[in-house]
C-alpha cells in the first residue's frame, strides 16, 4: 500500500511537467495566429456578450481585419477562427477532425447526443443508421406531403394579397415544420390540436427581454434559441450550482419540456401506426417499402440495433429543429432575393412555364431535375444567407494549415461559413444577388470549400437533398400564383448571431396575385 502511494505521489510532479510542456507548446503556437485582444483571466470574453445584432458586426469585422485566420480567448480557452477555403478544406475533409466542440453541449438539454451534437462511435453508428433515409426513392415518396403542404401555404398566402406586406417567415416555417412531421415523421400534423398549439405557442414567448409579447410560429425555436445564444455567450451560465437559479434555467426547463412532449406524441403516435401496419403486411409477398426516418428508427430499435427510446426521441427532436428551422430560413430569404430582384423573378417564372405551361397540374418528381436557374437561385440566396452562419470542430492532432500556422491538438475550430461566402476574393462584389455565379462555367474552377451551405466532408448535412426538394416544391408553388414585389430590402435587414441566421425584424414581401392561368 505504501508502495502505490509512493507512486502516486511520484506521478504528480511528472504530471504537472507535462502540463507545464504541453501548454507551453500550444501557447507557443497560438502566439503567431493574431488575434483579438485579451485582458487576464476573462481573455476577450467581454466583446461575446454584445446584443446579437451588434456581435453580428463585430464578427464581420473581425474576418475582413484577419483574413483568412485569427484567434481569440474565451477565459482560458483559446479559439482559432479559420476563413480561408484551402484552411477550412483541411479540417473538414479529414476524418480526424470530425469532433464538434463542446460549445454543442449547451443543446443536450433538448436535443440530447444525437446526430447533430455527439462524437465518436456514437455519432459513426447513428449517421450510418440514418443515411438510408434520405435515399433519392425516399424523396420520390415526399413530393405528394411536400406538394399537399406547399398548397397549404399558396391557400394562406391569398389572404395575405390584401395586405401592404407580409412577413413571410412565421408562414414558411409552418409550411417545413408540417412537412418533416409529415415526411420524415410519418405524422400528419393537426395544426388546431393542443399540443402542436403549446409547442408552436411555448417557444414563441420571447420571455428573456418582452414577457408579454407573443411571436408568431416563426420563432418557435427562436425563443429558446436565445437561451442558448445566451449560456453561449455567458459561460457562467454552463456552472449548474450558479444557473440553476437563474430565471433562465427555469425558462429553458419549461420550454425543453414543452418540446419534448411534441416530439414525443409524434413518436407514440408513429409507434401504433408502424405496429399495425407490420402486423397488416405479414404473409404479403410485396417488396418491402423503404423506411421514412422514424420508421426507420423504430424497426432498428425493434430488431436489436443499438438504438433504444431515447436515441429514437434525439433524432425526432434533432430532425424536426434542423429539419424545418434552417430550411424555413432558407425559403425566406429566397423569397426576399426573388422580390428584390423582378428580373431574376421572371427568368425562373419562364423556366417554371417551360414545365408546365398554363396548366395547374401537380408536379412531380422528375420537374425538379429541369429548373436549373432555380437551382442557381437556391444556391446563391444560400452563399448570401447560409441558415447555419458558423460550425465548429475539434483538432485531434496538431495540423499545419495552408496559411502556415500550426493549430495545437485538442484547439477549438470556428468555421465562419457566412464571411467565407462574402469573400471578395472568391465571389466578386459579394453582397450583390446573382445566381450566375452558378452556371457551370463560373463554378467551374472554384473551389470545392469555397461554397459549404451544408458544411463539407464526413460530418456534412444528410438532409442537404431533402431540403433542396423541399424549398424548390414550396418555390414553384408560390411562383406559380404569386408575383412577389419587394418590401424589405437587403439594407434594411438586420441579422444577428443564433444558431440559424435570422432577421432581427423578419422578412417582409408584399404578394400579389398572377393573372389566372398566365404566367406575366
Amino acid at each position: 500500500m505504501l508502495v502505490l502511494f509512493i507512486v502516486l505521489i511520484s506521478f504528480i510532479p511528472l504530471f504537472a511537467i507535462y502540463t507545464f510542456l504541453e501548454n507551453r507548446r500550444r501557447n507557443e503556437l497560438l502566439s503567431k495566429i493574431p488575434g483579438l485582444s485579451s485582458v487576464p483571466i476573462v481573455g476577450a470574453l467581454f466583446n461575446f456578450t454584445k446584443p446579437s445584432d451588434e456581435l453580428w458586426m463585430l464578427l464581420r469585422k473581425n474576418a475582413v481585419q484577419y483574413f483568412p485566420i485569427y484567434k481569440f480567448w474565451i477565459l482560458n480557452v483559446p479559439v482559432v477562427v479559420l476563413l480561408s477555403p484551402e484552411d477550412i478544406e483541411i479540417i473538414l475533409s479529414s476524418p480526424k477532425h470530425i469532433t464538434k466542440t463542446r460549445i454543442y453541449n449547451v443543446l443536450h438539454s433538448w436535443l440530447g447526443r444525437g446526430l447533430l451534437t455527439s462524437n465518436g462511435t456514437k455519432w459513426h453508428i447513428r449517421r450510418k443508421m440514418l443515411t438510408p433515409t434520405f435515399h433519392f426513392h425516399i424523396l420520390e415518396q415526399f413530393m405528394e406531403t411536400f406538394v399537399e403542404q406547399s398548397a397549404e401555404i399558396v391557400n394562406k398566402l391569398e389572404l395575405e394579397c390584401e395586405k401592404p406586406w407580409t412577413d413571410v417567415v412565421p408562414v414558411v416555417a409552418e409550411y417545413t415544420l408540417n412537412s418533416i412531421c409529415e415526411s420524415a415523421m410519418g405524422t400528419r400534423m393537426n395544426n388546431e390540436s393542443k399540443i402542436y398549439k403549446r409547442y408552436t405557442q411555448s417557444v414563441e414567448r420571447y420571455i428573456l427581454h418582452n414577457d408579454s409579447l407573443l411571436f408568431t410560429i416563426s420563432y418557435r425555436s427562436y425563443r429558446i434559441g436565445e437561451i442558448y445564444l445566451y449560456i453561449v455567450t455567458h459561460p457562467w451560465c454552463r456552472f449548474p450550482p450558479t444557473f440553476i437559479f437563474t430565471p433562465t434555467y427555469w425558462t429553458l426547463k419549461k420550454l425543453v419540456k414543452i418540446l419534448h412532449s411534441f416530439s414525443s406524441s409524434i413518436i407514440q403516435k408513429r409507434k401504433k401506426t408502424f405496429k399495425i401496419s407490420n402486423l397488416l403486411s405479414k404473409g404479403t409477398t410485396k417488396p418491402k417499402k423503404r423506411l421514412a426516418m422514424l420508421d426507420l428508427l423504430i424497426s432498428a430499435m425493434n430488431s436489436g440495433q443499438p438504438i433504444n427510446d431515447k436515441g429514437i426521441q434525439e433524432e425526432v427532436d434533432t430532425f424536426i429543429f434542423e429539419g424545418h428551422d434552417t430550411t424555413s430560413a432558407s425559403i425566406s430569404f429566397t423569397l426576399l432575393m426573388l422580390a428584390c430582384h423582378r428580373n431574376v423573378q421572371q427568368k425562373v417564372v419562364d423556366e417554371i412555364e417551360e414545365i408546365f405551361g398554363n396548366t395547374d397540374r401537380d408536379p412531380s418528381y422528375q420537374n425538379f431535375k429541369n429548373l436549373p436557374y432555380l437551382e442557381q437561385v437556391l444556391k446563391e440566396s444560400l452563399r448570401m444567407y447560409p441558415s447555419v452562419p458558423f460550425i465548429t470542430r475539434l483538432t485531434n492532432e496538431e495540423i499545419e494549415t495552408h496559411s502556415g500556422y500550426i493549430l495545437p491538438k485538442n484547439t477549438k475550430i470556428h468555421i465562419h461559413i457566412y464571411d467565407l461566402h462574402h469573400n471578395p476574393k472568391i465571389y466578386p462584389d459579394p453582397y450583390k444577388f446573382d445566381p450566375e455565379r452558378f452556371n457551370a462555367v463560373n463554378s467551374k474552377h472554384r473551389h470545392p470549400f469555397a461554397y459549404i451551405p451544408f458544411s463539407a466532408g464526413p460530418r456534412n448535412c444528410i438532409g442537404q437533398r431533402f431540403a433542396y426538394l423541399e424549398m424548390k416544391v414550396v418555390l414553384v408553388a408560390i411562383l406559380r400564383r404569386f408575383v412577389l414585389e419587394p418590401v424589405d430590402f437587403p439594407k434594411d435587414i438586420s441579422l444577428m448571431v443564433h444558431l440559424i441566421l435570422r432577421s432581427k425584424n423578419g422578412v417582409k414581401v408584399k404578394f400579389r396575385r398572377r393573372e389566372i392561368n398566365k404566367f406575366n
